[in-house]
């Protein structure tokens, strides 16, 4: 079998392996669109997802991993909205691949003024991420000081200056069996504690750092399923809490 076969195969079976998730996103009742947002010359593709309700909701910033916006992370995104939010999933990769941390900056913040200037906005911003996306929420929040809280699922953290910058809280989603996100914990911590931030880190034992999407598939492992429930539970916990706060 040639190179180029394998990879197709590899492909195909990677598209089939969330052909789940992208079943039960087109069951949802949930209203979802897609939009351009403009910045510095080029466009960024989000998609918007919303509660099921007229009133005015939080808005959550939601930034992928290294994977992009698969089928899986929006239905997750679909998720998030379930508990009450507009969510707000921008594809912040390009032909180039990632880009570099001041893009992504300007970006976040586009996708940001944006989604909290929408109707079903009451101007309440969160930030939160997965992977690659769990670095760049909980750097953001330094970059946005309207920012209520970070919600970080794995990813390194950033460095104690962009830590100290941060004004709302940030909460942390990791998985034990994820050495880069962990290296940098104690630091974090420690900066947080130095500059009066907030932060509540959750480390979930027995998974790795994909356990937010391995624990919602139908053959998931138990620990993965797991996991994934106590930490979705804590995402509603935390949003609402910090919603009910009054920011």
């Amino acid at each position: 079998m040639n190179r180029i076969v394998l990879l197709l195969l590899v492909g195909l079976s990677a598209l089939q392996a969330q052909d789940w998730a992208k079943a039960r996103l087109e069951k949802s009742p949930r209203r979802h669109e897609r939009v351009a947002v403009k910045q510095d010359g080029h466009e960024i593709a989000t998609i918007v997802f919303y509660p099921e309700t007229k009133d005015k909701k939080p808005v959550v910033l939601l930034i992928h991993d290294r994977a992009g916006v698969t089928d899986w992370f929006q239905s997750f995104a679909d998720q998030v909205a379930a508990m009450g939010y507009v969510v707000l999933a921008p594809d912040l990769s390009s032909g180039n691949g990632l880009p570099g941390d001041k893009q992504v900056t300007g970006d976040l913040n586009a996708v940001a003024d944006y989604g909290i200037k929408l109707p079903a906005s009451n101007g309440t911003l969160f930030v939160s991420g997965i992977g690659w996306g769990g670095t760049q929420s909980f750097r953001f929040a330094g970059d946005r000081p309207q920012v209520a809280a970070a919600l970080v699922f794995g990813g390194a953290s950033p460095d104690k200056d962009a830590i100290a910058r941060i004004k709302g809280d940030v909460f942390g989603f990791y998985a034990s069996n994820d050495e880069r996100a962990n290296a940098s914990l104690a630091q974090a911590r420690a900066a947080a504690k130095a500059g009066d931030v907030v932060f509540e880190a959750v480390t979930y034992d027995g998974v790795g750092p994909g356990f937010m999407e391995s624990g919602d598939a139908p053959d998931a492992k138990p620990a993965d399923k797991l996991a994934r429930g106590y930490a979705l539970e804590r995402m509603k916990s935390v949003l609402d809490m910090v919603s009910l706060r009054g920011y």
